[in-house]
């Protein structure tokens, strides 16, 4: 596959991994702080394991990173372009 084929294909993963409110709303939490799972829980008013399924998707298109800082994970933004996309809409 070409470079460019292989860009298309990336470019699709992450727009249906940004394809979910509730996904969209993490990475709008995301790029102001690094948030545990219980923080995210709290804001967006869903269960901690419906948080923990999306986070995953993220974490596998390698959109964030989970840090572990004793007995909690820390998730972080860490694609540059995801970043630049949720902040031109909020």
């Amino acid at each position: 596959m070409s470079g460019y084929a292989n860009n298309v294909i990336e470019a699709s993963e992450i727009f249906k991994a940004l394809g979910h409110p509730t996904r969209v709303c993490i990475l709008s939490k995301l790029r102001f702080s690094n948030l545990n799972v219980s923080q995210m829980q709290e804001c967006l008013e869903i269960s901690q394991s419906n948080v923990s399924q999306h986070l995953n998707i993220l974490r596998n298109r390698k959109i964030i990173v989970g840090e572990r800082r004793g007995t909690e994970v820390v998730y972080s933004l860490i694609d540059d372009r995801v970043k630049l996309m949720i902040e031109m809409f909020f």
